[in-house]
């Protein structure tokens, strides 16, 4: 999927993988993402996120509309199919993303090179918070993969998603110890020699 071709996003990619299976319509999609827990990879908080969504999908001609229906007192419901465009660009996608690293930009390591704007004492706290928060949703994850209700290859993206999670844990406690012993610190005066020394 090029960028033009329905953005590269998770979501698209999961809508049309959902396509994939069979023809439905956004409430059903909707439903098998949240279902799935699929919400966990691709973000659906915004309410018109599938439809929008859904909308770039078909101007690319990734997707097309199956038929529209209208139950009485109820509003018109379209169904959508993938395009054999769509199959080409997701699955061009899918080896792409599963072969090839990509630079992804994500906020959290913009916000530790800026660190050093507030003092270690607080940063020391707010990456304890941040460890703390992510810890709660690993239990949940862990009760699910121990119940064996579906098999490792429905879990594998939350596998992979909870290895990096726990990964990043470990790495936060040991700076939040390193920020509280001192031997990871800095002082207005540390930081001022380095901008002299840049100059």
């Amino acid at each position: 999927m090029t960028s033009s071709a329905g953005g590269r996003s998770p979501l698209a990619a999961i809508l049309l993988a959902l396509l994939f299976e069979a023809p439905m319509h956004p409430y059903r999609m909707q439903h098998l993402i949240k279902e799935r827990q699929k919400d966990q990879v691709a973000n659906v908080a915004q309410r018109n996120s599938v439809y929008q969504t859904i909308s770039r999908l078909q101007r690319d001609g990734l997707i097309a509309v199956r038929e529209t229906t209208r139950a009485e007192n109820r509003p018109e419901r379209t169904v959508y199919e993938i395009t054999d465009a769509g199959r080409e660009a997701f699955l061009e996608w899918m080896r792409t993303t599963l072969s090839t690293p990509a630079r992804e930009f994500p906020m959290f390591p913009a916000a530790l090179s800026n660190m050093v704007l507030l003092e270690p004492r607080e940063v020391a706290r707010l990456l304890e918070q941040r460890a703390d928060a992510i810890e709660v949703g690993l239990t949940d994850h862990d009760a699910l993969a121990a119940s064996g209700a579906l098999p490792r290859m429905f879990l594998i993206d939350d596998e992979y998603r909870f290895t990096l999670i726990r990964t990043e844990v470990a790495w936060l406690r040991g700076v939040v110890r390193d920020l509280r012993s001192g031997a990871l610190t800095w002082s207005p005066e540390l930081l001022r020699t380095f901008m002299d020394h840049d100059l």
